[in-house]
């Protein structure tokens, strides 16, 4: 009985003595901190600077309004004047407007006054051609008495349109009747097409005349009217451009790009900030990660991908990684946009960089940042034992 007691305590010792040497050489890193990139937020413009009454650590969503700026200075000269170029081209498009309607209707008054004096034209010599005719036909009809012809010759001698030196002679007013009716004949098929003989010098009636001269007019201001509404129109486009510009300048509301915490906070409330000044640092939760660093031959053994383990100090749960970055030795300057800066001790080993995508989404340790733990890059005896307690 005393021999097999004695070998199980030697086994239960050498076991013991196992799992300590194993899980002491196993890979792992002398020290890990839960880390994340730093967010500067800057101004957009300048102007005095309102800063919302926040704690360090408070925790602010992205799109989140986190400070505002307002310039009461912004210079508005440029935007006063377009609006006032605006107001005059404005004013010359109704002007012109103006002007094309009351062309347009003064165009309308001559067509309806010429297309009267055509028609009253019109009937005119239709009633005078009818009349020519008849006389025409009368005369064509036979011989008259003496004392009619004398009657027919001052008939003819009394016409209101009679030319200078007519011949009275009997024998030519028949040559004259017909000349007449040819003649008012012509006159009426021109009269029809919208040329008028015997008129004076024109071929048209003076308000058609007018009314020809105003359709030119009508037409430059149309085309004036045309260039004075893209003139309006490039100038209101500017106008708000300048405008946008001046609301811009003048300041707004100041929102958070990311998921995170308020790192530091870099100007006063209420202080005049230029543009480009940086006004607070912000953790960026979304993007945590674990830093840590290693002996040169674990740092050797690694590689990019590779899995690994985290457990934060004074927790059973393990968080699986992978390795993200292999930094090495002296890597201080991969640390300036980073919220944890690394130790001088940190600095003499090697570093390594891991994602844990389980750590960032845990809500209650997904922000962490500056929380230690231990990060592991082979198996160990106890991780049994470790899951049964997860």
């Amino acid at each position: 009985m005393k021999p097999l007691r004695l070998i199980l305590s030697i086994a239960l010792i050498a076991l013991a003595l196992w799992v300590i040497i194993a899980e002491q050489m196993t890979g792992a890193s002398a020290n890990a901190v839960v880390n994340a990139p730093v967010v500067t937020i800057r101004a957009d413009t300048a102007g005095d600077l309102s800063l919302l009454d926040r704690p360090f650590g408070a925790r602010v969503q992205q799109g989140e309004t986190i400070a505002s700026v307002d310039d009461p200075l912004v210079d508005t000269v440029r935007l006063n004047d377009l609006g006032m170029e605006q107001g005059f081209a404005e004013a010359e498009v109704a002007r012109l407007e103006a002007d094309l309607k009351s062309t347009r209707d003064m165009r309308d008054s001559l067509n309806a006054r010429a297309a009267t004096f055509r028609d009253a034209r019109l009937e005119e010599l239709r009633a005078r051609l009818s009349h020519a005719r008849l006389r025409l036909a009368i005369l064509e009809g036979g011989e008259l008495p003496e004392e009619t012809d004398q009657k027919v010759i001052d008939l003819v001698g009394d016409l209101y349109d009679r030319l200078p030196q007519e011949p009275r002679l009997a024998p030519l007013i028949l040559d004259h009747a017909r000349e007449r009716v040819e003649v008012l004949e012509i006159a009426l098929k021109a009269a029809e097409s919208g040329v008028f003989l015997g008129d004076g010098y024109n071929d048209s009636p003076n308000a058609e005349q007018r009314a020809t001269e105003l359709e030119t007019v009508i037409s430059g201001l149309e085309n004036s009217l045309v260039e004075a509404r893209s003139r309006y129109d490039a100038i209101a486009t500017r106008g708000q451009r300048e405008s946008l510009r001046v609301n811009a300048l003048r300041g707004g509301v100041i929102t958070s790009p990311v998921n995170g915490i308020y790192w530091e906070i870099l100007q006063a409330d209420g202080v005049n900030i230029q543009r480009g000044d940086p006004i607070l640092r912000l953790v960026n939760c979304d993007a945590t990660l674990v830093t840590l660093s290693v002996t040169e031959r674990v740092f050797n053994s690694l590689r990019i991908g590779e899995p690994a383990t985290f457990r934060l100090t004074g927790r059973e749960k393990v968080f699986n990684g992978t390795v993200a970055r292999l930094a090495g030795a002296g890597a201080a300057t991969i640390y300036n946009n980073l919220a944890v800066a690394p130790s001088q001790k940190h600095l003499e080993r090697y570093d390594v960089a891991l994602l844990v995508p389980g750590l960032t989404a845990d809500v209650e340790r997904g922000c962490s940042v500056g929380r230690t733990g231990r990060a592991f890059f082979d198996g160990r005896p106890l991780n049994w034992f470790r899951a049964l307690l997860d």
